[in-house]
């Protein structure tokens, strides 16, 4: 219930149509009770006592009261899809939003599965709750409160006598809403592990054809599937029983009803048109517990999933904002220096990534980094971004601890070209132009000259027009990397970081890119994280990293004269002079 309280805030907007709903929804119990009461009129004053115009005008009242309930009705659905609609779509937006904001280390725990759930079928459920309510939620108490004062004023005898049933009947109601949250929740969970499986097979479709691990990849999602598959036929078991019990309960009402009420007919205590209005409104206290029963289904899902829901909101970026924080001055090429730097992911201190790293970059240098798989060369540059927070020590730039600047004025700055070249749904041009899409063309071809892209791309049948399909799939790796090349230094950043971003290109090719670079970025300051030893043989500083520490540092000639572990690469890449 404290999880839903807390999203309360996304009707607030929409209080006028939700008081509205409610109102007409008042409106529609109020004329429903009436029903009962009207047909008791009928058959007392009308049909027992052979008045034909007490039948026709209460029928007429009966018709106008029915026509008058169905507009509410109706009215009361538009305002209920009006709340209902515009509260989940409220709700996407925050949580996309709320997304947008999570550090890396975030997004590191929540999975893309995890995350599409709850953009999805989290807030659908969420909706579909808040929809519901105002349908149902006031209207259902509305009418077994209206019934129940109402069978006392019809036969207070009666009503004694089937009071313990209403109270049995809400209790199991109670019990069976009570069960039914940590059901769903642990649906959610399992439709979690199947959208990740999912995610994952479909990402990595062409590698799980090229290792031939179809078989692998079904037999893991069928077990996720079948996970689902039994946990929502247990709740759909226990949901289905809930119904039938209820039936028997108003079943029994019913016989009690007439057993009772016609042992007083009989002797004269009661009419018949009280014993049928007296079923009528057993009927209508008991039928909103029957539609309580899918409220509570749906209650019990959406609880659940504002649970889920909440957990996002919750969430506090691993990289705290300081409402202290200054913007970046823009001056020339940015200085970038480690004090004492060491960094731990999800707040394992026992398991270092990088110790005691003390590294300076001076403004429009080149700093290459180099070392083996694991060593932290992708940690060490993902701190300069600001996209972790270091455990200990400082990252400053150009002087000033990365804490106390901007993120957004950093990576302003800053241009990325990670591992993975990522690429979106559109047109090269909105590739190259996505860091800064008001560039002009004469840029846009001068980023992608520079990134030795411009050959391959006015061969397309567009040119720069061309559509690029979702995540670059119909591109190779090595145009991925020159346009992600492009696209990062289109807005001549202060500081470019390269991680292993020519991996896919020959060497003809990452030589080429590497003179442009230096000659379209002259006030730039380069981080260079690299396999090849050949990418970093003209750096200015040179990082060989081993095991999350500085191994060795210097100049190429300085690292072949005075690091091992630097020659022994050099040797084994590029023995003889010639590259292995």
């Amino acid at each position: 219930m404290n999880h839903l309280r807390k999203l309360l805030h996304f009707v607030k907007p929409y209080r006028v149509q939700s008081i509205l709903s409610l109102v007409l929804l008042t409106v529609m119990a109020l004329l429903d009770l009436s029903i009962p009461r009207l047909i008791q009129h009928i058959i007392d004053q009308g049909i027992k006592q052979n008045d034909l115009s007490v039948v026709i005008q209460t029928s007429a009242w009966m018709l106008s009261i029915s026509v008058l309930s169905t507009l509410a009705a109706i009215g009361n659905n538009v305002y209920s899809i009006q709340v209902g609609e515009g509260t989940a779509r409220d709700i996407r937006e925050a949580l996309f939003t709320k997304i947008q904001d999570f550090s890396y280390g975030n997004l590191d725990r929540f999975t893309t599965g995890k995350l599409m759930v709850r953009l999805s079928s989290d807030t659908t459920a969420i909706q579909r709750l808040f929809q519901v309510s105002l349908r149902i939620g006031t209207r259902g108490p509305l009418l077994m409160i209206g019934s129940v004062i109402l069978m006392f004023n019809t036969s207070p005898h009666l009503a004694i006598s089937i009071f313990p049933l209403l109270l049995v009947t809400a209790g199991v109601i109670i019990f069976f809403s009570i069960k039914m949250e940590p059901f769903y929740r642990s649906v959610q969970q399992k439709l979690d592990r199947l959208n990740t499986v999912l995610q994952e097979n479909i990402a990595g479709a062409r590698l799980v054809k090229a290792f031939v691990r179809a078989d692998y990849e079904a037999e893991r999602f069928e077990v996720a599937n079948e996970d689902f598959t039994e946990r929502n036929v247990q709740v759909m078991q226990f949901m289905s029983s809930m119904t039938p019990i209820l039936t028997l309960f108003v079943n029994i009402g019913i016989v009690l009803v007439i057993w009772l009420g016609g042992l007083q007919s009989i002797s004269g205590d009661l009419s018949l048109g009280q014993i049928v209005a007296f079923t009528n409104y057993l009927l209508t206290t008991m039928t909103p517990l029957l539609l309580m029963t899918m409220l509570s289904n749906v209650w019990a899902n959406g609880t659940a999933s504002a649970q889920r829901v909440n957990e996002v909101f919750e969430t506090m970026p691993e990289v705290p904002v300081n409402p202290q924080a200054r913007v970046l001055p823009s001056q020339n090429a940015m200085q970038v220096e480690f004090k004492d730097v060491s960094f731990h992911y999800n707040g394992k201190s026992n398991r270092l990534v990088l110790e005691h790293i003390n590294l300076k970059a001076e403004p429009g240098s080149t700093v290459a980094i180099l070392g083996a798989t694991g060593a932290g060369k992708s940690s060490l540059i993902n701190l300069i971004p600001h996209f972790y927070e270091a455990s200990q020590g400082q990252v400053l730039i150009d002087g000033i601890d990365i804490r106390d600047i901007q993120d957004e004025s950093l990576l302003e700055q800053i241009g990325i070209v990670p591992q993975e070249s990522i690429l979106f749904s559109g047109t090269v041009r909105e590739n190259i132009c996505y860091g800064r899409p008001e560039a002009g063309d004469d840029e846009v071809i001068a980023a992608a000259k520079a990134a030795q892209a411009h050959d391959f791309i006015i061969k397309f049948s567009e040119g720069y027009n061309s559509h690029v399909e979702e995540r670059g799939a119909n591109l190779s790796g090595g145009q991925k990397q020159r346009l992600a090349i492009a696209r990062a230094i289109l807005p001549h950043p202060r500081l470019l970081i390269l991680d292993d971003s020519t991996s896919a290109v020959d060497v003809e090719t990452e030589t080429k890119i590497q003179t442009a670079l230096q000659e379209n970025l002259k006030d730039c300051t380069r981080f260079v994280v690299a396999q090849r030893i050949s990418t970093v043989l003209n750096a200015d500083k040179i990082i060989v990293l081993d095991h999350g520490k500085i191994a060795a540092e210097g100049t190429h000639s300085e690292l072949m004269k005075f690091s091992p572990i630097y020659r022994e690469i050099y040797e084994s890449q590029l023995g003889n002079g010639i590259q292995a």
